[in-house]
């Protein structure tokens, strides 16, 4: 049973984007290992961008300085 798990920074992923990340990822395994799409986990965590880091620094102070 293959998992997979994406992390994103919270910044507004709508539903269907997490949608079609979760299908994608699915397809992935299927086209690429031959994975069984019924027995495919996927996990999508959103990360505050206060506790995603970067180069030393957190995602929110680099968008704060236009990065």
């Amino acid at each position: 049973m293959p998992f997979v798990n994406i992390k994103i920074t919270k910044e507004g992923a709508s539903p269907e984007q997490k949608a079609q990340l979760i299908e994608g990822a699915t397809q992935l395994l299927v086209d690429v290992l031959g994975k069984n799409p019924a027995t495919t986990v996927v996990v999508i965590d959103e990360v505050d961008t206060d506790n995603w880091g970067v180069g030393g620094e957190s995602i929110s102070e680099r968008r704060k300085e236009g990065k």
